[in-house]
């Protein structure tokens, strides 16, 4: 008993602090097409990733990232122009934002590096659009990096999002906002958690 005692001390104080997102982090969309009778999927991606995510004692108490939407891209420029301009609008909602709103406890299995599971809330700004949200997340700690991936649903009448569909290429009326955000640990000591642990809990996608 001491011995894990001692273990979940040690695995608490290594991860304590703010954590920043990593220039490898990835944020996209996935919608199923249908092109001239055939069933693909658009897929575009983004690096253009800026957050942090805080974490006190054993709970994330705040976590935030903003996406660029501008940079987006897929394996169309067709699409791309479509996506900047009509679909998503980028030149007047250049961002896209995750507020997470309430504190995510962490397991001892999770503080080791173990695969954690969690549902949790926060709030997705997309398109000008403001929401309350419900998402399944999935993370782990490797190699003093913390992983962080999920998907949101987007059905695009939520969220004023335009019909995607043009001529022969016909658009489903929702997709998926994926990401895979890595964190690298930027602040630890006493201070930086002091001042994080006074922090409002929110966080942005």
């Amino acid at each position: 008993m001491a011995e894990s005692t001692t273990t979940t001390a040690l695995a608490k104080s290594a991860v304590e602090g703010e954590w920043v997102t990593a220039s490898d982090s990835i944020v996209g969309y996935r919608v199923k097409e249908t092109i001239v009778g055939q069933k693909t999927e658009g897929v575009g991606r983004t690096s253009a990733i800026t957050g942090s995510l805080t974490i006190v004692g054993q709970q994330v108490t705040a976590a935030e990232f903003t996406v660029d939407m501008t940079t987006l891209k897929s394996d169309s420029s067709r699409r791309d122009r479509q996506v900047n301009t009509r679909i998503l609008d980028t030149v007047n909602f250049p961002t896209a934002k995750f507020v997470l709103k309430t504190p995510i406890a962490l397991t001892p299995e999770a503080l080791a590096g173990s695969d954690f599971n969690v549902v949790t809330s926060g709030t997705l700004t997309l398109r000008g659009v403001t929401k309350d949200i419900e998402l399944t997340l999935k993370a782990r700690l490797v190699d003093n990096v913390i992983e962080v991936n999920g998907s949101i649903e987007i059905v695009f009448t939520d969220w004023s999002i335009p019909d995607p569909s043009i001529s022969s290429i016909i658009v489903v009326d929702r997709g998926l906002l994926e990401f895979l955000l890595r964190f690298t640990l930027s602040c630890a000591g006493d201070r930086c958690v002091l001042g994080a642990s006074n922090r409002h809990v929110n966080a942005t996608v």
